[in-house]
Parts: C-alpha cells; sequence; structure tokens
C-alpha cells in the first residue's frame, strides 16, 4: 500500500484527523498528509501510505494555488472569520479597479508577518496555544513568493480572488495585508485549495467517496504512484548492475549527458521493468549519481 490519495479535505476537519480516517481504513501504520489545511479551509489534501511518505518533503515543496473568499471592512485578530473583529471600517469607495490595483502589489516577491494564529513554533510552542492563552509575541517577517492573483469576482464587501504561490504564503495574513493596503480592513472568509503540486481540486477524492472505496476494496485506483509527485525531473533507465549497486547504497555514473551540468541535481531511476526504484541526487565532486531515497 504505497502512493498517494488527492482528498477532497472538507472545511470543518482537521488535516490529521483525515489522516487518522485513511489509517482506520486502510490499516496502514504509515500515512501522512503534504501541506497543513487550516480546519475551517477545504479542498487538496494529499495523503501519503507507506513509502509514499517518503516524498512528503517534495510535496511540500511544489506550488499551490487557492481560492479565497475576503471580506472587506472588517479586520480580526486571527485574520479569519473565526476571530475577534479588532476594526471596521467603510468600503463604500472601493471600486474593482482599486482592488486589482492593490492585489497586483502582492504580485511576485512579497514579506509577511505569520499571524499569531498559525502552526509555527515560538519557544517550543505553537503560536496558535499562545494566541489561544491570550500572549502574543513577536514574529519575525519572512519572505514569500506569489506566481500569480487574480480577481474572480467583486461583490462589495466579498472579493473573490485566485492565488497561486509557493510554499510557506499564508493566505490569511495577504487578506489582512490587503485590508491595510485598502485602508478598510479585511478577513479571510473562506478558502479552498484547488491545487497542491500535480494534484487538482477537480481529479480530488470525497471522503464518502473514499471510504465506500474501501467498503468495496476498489481504493486501488483512487492511489497515484508515489513518483507522480517528481514527474518535473528528468528520468534515467539503469541496468542490473547498476540497479544493485543504487539499491546497496552506492553511486553510479550515468550517460546521455547526465552530468549536473544543466542545473538539475535530482533524478527518478527506473529499471528496465519500469519500476521506479530511487531519487538520485548528483555528488559534483564524485561526479556521480548518488541515491538519495531508495523505494525497492
Amino acid at each position: 500500500m504505497d502512493g498517494i490519495l488527492n482528498i477532497n479535505k472538507p472545511p470543518g476537519r482537521t488535516s490529521f484527523s483525515v489522516v487518522a480516517l485513511v489509517r482506520k481504513l486502510s490499516r496502514e501504520r504509515r500515512v501522512g498528509y503534504a501541506g497543513t489545511l487550516d480546519a475551517n479551509a477545504g479542498g487538496v489534501l494529499p495523503v501519503c501510505l507507506g513509502r509514499g511518505t517518503r516524498v512528503i518533503e517534495f510535496i511540500i515543496d511544489t506550488s499551490k494555488a487557492y481560492r479565497a473568499r475576503i471580506r472587506l471592512g472588517i479586520a480580526t485578530d486571527t485574520y479569519d472569520a473565526t476571530g475577534k473583529i479588532v476594526q471596521k471600517g467603510d468600503t463604500s469607495g472601493i471600486s474593482r479597479e482599486q482592488l486589482e490595483s492593490a492585489l497586483d502589489t502582492f504580485c511576485g516577491s512579497i514579506v509577511q508577518t505569520p499571524p499569531m494564529y498559525s502552526a509555527l513554533k515560538y519557544k517550543g510552542q505553537r503560536l496558535y496555544k499562545l494566541a489561544r492563552a491570550g500572549i502574543t509575541v513577536e514574529r519575525k517577517s519572512r519572505p514569500a513568493m506569489v506566481y500569480r492573483i487574480e480577481l474572480v469576482d467583486f461583490e462589495p464587501p466579498l472579493a473573490t480572488i485566485e492565488v497561486e504561490c509557493a510554499r510557506g504564503t499564508y493566505i490569511r495574513s495577504l487578506a489582512q495585508d490587503l485590508g491595510k493596503l485598502l485602508g478598510c480592513g479585511a478577513h479571510l472568509e473562506h478558502l479552498l485549495r484547488i491545487r497542491c503540486g500535480p494534484f487538482d481540486i477537480g481529479d480530488a477524492v470525497y471522503l464518502t467517496r473514499l471510504e465506500d472505496a474501501f467498503g468495496d476494496n476498489s481504493w486501488q485506483k483512487l492511489v497515484y504512484p508515489i513518483d507522480t509527485v517528481l514527474k518535473h525531473w528528468s528520468s534515467v533507465v539503469v541496468g542490473e548492475e547498476q540497479e544493485r549497486v543504487i539499491k546497496n547504497g552506492g553511486g553510479v555514473v550515468i550517460e546521455d549527458g547526465m552530468n549536473g551540468d544543466n542545473g538539475e541535481n535530482r533524478c527518478r531511476a527506473y529499471n528496465r521493468d519500469g519500476c521506479f526504484i530511487a531519487i538520485l541526487h548528483f555528488d559534483t565532486e564524485k561526479k556521480q549519481w548518488q541515491p538519495e531515497k531508495v523505494f525497492v
């Protein structure tokens, strides 16, 4: 039971509770999710099983896409609809053109301050636990990358946007900062993750469908192969001797001009039967491809 499930997490459930359900249904001990979704958010949640858990880090590093509904005119302490109102402002003078112009300033490399209600740690404590206890600590601003931001719909005071961004971008912070820029305050009212790396919301499976699939033993059709998340890397096919060396942790020289000069320092390795056997990384000193993760 090795692979990845593309689950459509419903709002109101934690990412951990979805993992617990998958672990119960599959009876697989090694289950983990890639990229936390807030309990109030919904959408794509990749859940990895068995040896699939070994590629979680690579899924987390992929770009994400979200559809967010932002309410202008009200700011909260949590930056979303669950928090206490800390500011109210007039939105009557905000036009679509003004909103689009403001959103444009968040495209590209930006700096964000993580919200207190987040899973980041401060001296070993989760920030949201400190926030619930009424404790506020200083958070360092951090860089974030927004590849695309688009206004999808605007019916004042509600604005629906789509954001494509890199790892570590807080959509709640973006909503908060948008409200500051417009001078009226704002908060995130609803969030849906529509893509996580190669996994799209259109293909995501609902929990009821997942339970039915495990009930009638058709769940295998829902599991993506481990290498699905690595398709953006080059691939190589190795012979029997190289496969044996890789399995034993040794490095190999790969022909076809793959020497790391093109900037790629990782690749996918398959045996002659087409089985995915390893992630290799290029050792510039040894001029060899070394096994980083072996899957057989």
